[in-house]
């Protein structure tokens, strides 16, 4: 979803007061602060307030078109798992809203799948992320995070964002792929430039999406020509071992999955995907992670004293502050019913992902950080054949960025007034810190 700014609101009614990101939802209450705001400033309150209005609420979607929130752990838990919520694009009505409008090199990705399509690809790239494959990255990245400390220089302050959080999945994520380390830093102003502004810019994100293209394709021509020792290389070689020749040259035919391998489109696309989803996700949750311990120093102490903690600690600071509020749109297939609500076939819902990892119903005192539940049913990476395929280095990543930073930095602590809002992404696609400041 978009910022508040991205299109006009439409004109509230009695049924349609608005809420947030240009949706109006029904049954939420009008308050003299600017719904958006407070949606985008404190979801986890505005959604806990829809929750005990109702599990289901019919609102306005990013472009003023209908759609479904649906709020409550065990409503979204299922609606992830249930295959009549398909997200390909061809199964939503005409008019409604579609999500991001990408080219096909970028579009024919594992976000706008169902089976056997959806089925095919991931098998073909789930062996690159298998909990074995990934226990090796843990090395290099803590190499890595290790190098960054190293960098934060003499004056005891820093913004973790730009210093750490950052660079450490754009790096970690370009190892895995193969990308040129030169090309690295034009990806994080790619993403801030769909994902961050404080006022979209449609030129610039055309821009964008045209030199995103630009450098996809032609990765994918250089692991052609070049084969390396990465991810990106062993999907090209999968992608030609059944490629015909072609008049068009050596990129290879566009191709088809009829023989269970990867079209180039696919192939671009998958690229992108693992590239793109790896940064964002990882980015939110180290900075949402990294803000959550200096503001409970009582839990800081507990993971210096027991490293051993780390892993269901991440589960728990992943439930607590969720990287993205919302999965990914899906559209009915059928008219199904979601808590007794009618869906249509073809309508958007949007399942709430932040919402269900703040559900009191799952999750006993759900607001409150405690490093000692067990959170690992949390829904924050998805749930279902949709669940996150990198989930596993998501996790480690995590684990190993915030580990280093409570290892060298004994001091480490906020830089600014504790109760005073840190500046976040005004935008409901992801939940993201712009910076956070410390001192060490």
């Amino acid at each position: 979803m978009v910022t508040p700014s991205a299109h006009p609101r439409p004109e509230p009614s009695d049924e349609l007061p608005p809420a947030a990101d240009g949706c109006p939802v029904r049954g939420a209450r009008r308050a003299p602060q600017d719904p958006a705001d407070r949606l985008l400033d404190d979801p986890f309150t505005a959604y806990a307030a829809l929750r005990a209005t109702a599990p289901v609420h019919r609102i306005a979607g990013p472009d003023g078109t209908p759609a479904w929130l649906v709020t409550r752990y065990e409503d979204v838990r299922s609606g992830l798992a249930d295959p009549r919520l398909s997200l390909d694009k061809k199964n939503a009505l005409p008019g409604g809203y579609h999500g991001f409008r990408l080219p096909p090199a970028l579009d024919a990705n594992l976000l706008n799948m169902d089976p056997p399509d959806h089925t095919r690809i991931r098998r073909l790239v789930a062996r690159a992320f298998t909990p074995r494959r990934i226990e090796r990255l843990r090395e290099p990245i803590r190499r890595a995070a290790h190098a960054l400390v190293d960098g934060f220089g003499s004056t005891g302050r820093v913004d973790l964002v730009t210093a750490y959080a950052g660079p450490l999945p754009i790096t970690v994520i370009g190892d895995l792929l193969g990308v040129p380390e030169g090309d690295r830093l034009d990806f994080r102003s790619w993403t801030e430039t769909l994902l961050g502004p404080e006022r979209p810019d449609p030129v610039a994100a055309k821009e964008t999406m045209g030199a995103m293209l630009r450098f996809y394709t032609g990765l994918v021509a250089d692991k052609r020509r070049a084969p390396g020792d990465d991810l990106l290389s062993d999907l090209v070689a999968v992608r030609d071992e059944t490629a015909e020749p072609s008049p068009s040259g050596p990129s290879g035919p566009p191709g088809s999955a009829a023989d269970g391998r990867l079209t180039e489109d696919e192939l671009v696309s998958l690229a992108f995907l693992i590239h793109f989803a790896g940064y964002e996700n990882a980015v939110h949750l180290i900075g949402n992670a990294a803000l959550a311990l200096l503001t409970h120093p009582e839990a800081s102490a507990e993971l210096r004293a027991d490293p051993a903690r780390w892993p269901a600690a991440v589960d728990e600071l992943t439930r607590y502050d969720t990287p993205a509020l919302l999965a990914f749109r899906r559209f009915p297939t059928e008219d199904v019913r979601i808590a007794g609500v009618t869906v249509g076939a073809g309508e958007t819902v949007f399942l709430c992902l932040a919402s269900a990892n703040r559900d009191p119903d799952r999750f006993p005192d759900a607001d409150r950080l405690d490093l000692s539940r067990d959170a690992s049913g949390h829904l924050a990476l998805g749930h279902g054949i949709h669940y996150c395929l990198g989930a596993s280095l998501a996790r480690l990543e995590a684990e190993v960025a915030l580990a280093v930073l409570l290892e060298r930095l004994p001091g480490l602590a906020l830089d600014v007034d504790p109760a005073a809002p840190l500046p976040r992404r005004r935008t409901l696609r992801n939940r993201g810190l712009r910076e956070l400041p410390v001192r060490f």
